[in-house]
């Protein structure tokens, strides 16, 4: 697959305890983007964040949370992510997602 240099860049802030259909929501996005083909993903976990409940999630460990701040992030063009949109609504009840212009420098994959 070919990355043109102009992309967006989808970036999803979900909590690590959030599910749908009893599995982990970052795992259920992820699976769902690789379906649709899109160009990849990458979940992040959070070591310490808060979102619009205002509610601390941090590892520390006097103070240990058992619902890190997961960022899924997901580069591809515009058209692959609006065919995820309609997932991300239906399974995204609480967090934030944002989507930005990026400049795709390189995308390639070693070849076996």
């Amino acid at each position: 697959m070919k990355l043109p240099e102009e992309g967006m860049l989808l970036r999803i802030f979900v909590g690590e305890t959030d599910k749908y259909q009893g599995k982990p929501l970052y795992e259920q996005i992820v699976l769902k983007a690789r379906e649709l083909n899109m160009a990849g993903a990458t979940v992040m976990r959070g070591i310490m964040g808060f979102g619009a409940d205002s509610r601390m999630h941090t590892s520390k460990i006097l103070q240990l949370s058992n619902d890190l701040p997961i960022v899924i992030e997901l580069v591809d063009v515009q058209e692959k992510i609006d065919l995820l949109m309609p997932f991300l609504d239906e399974t995204v009840t609480e967090g934030l997602i944002t989507l930005e212009k990026v400049k795709v420098i390189k995308y390639r994959h070693s070849k076996q």
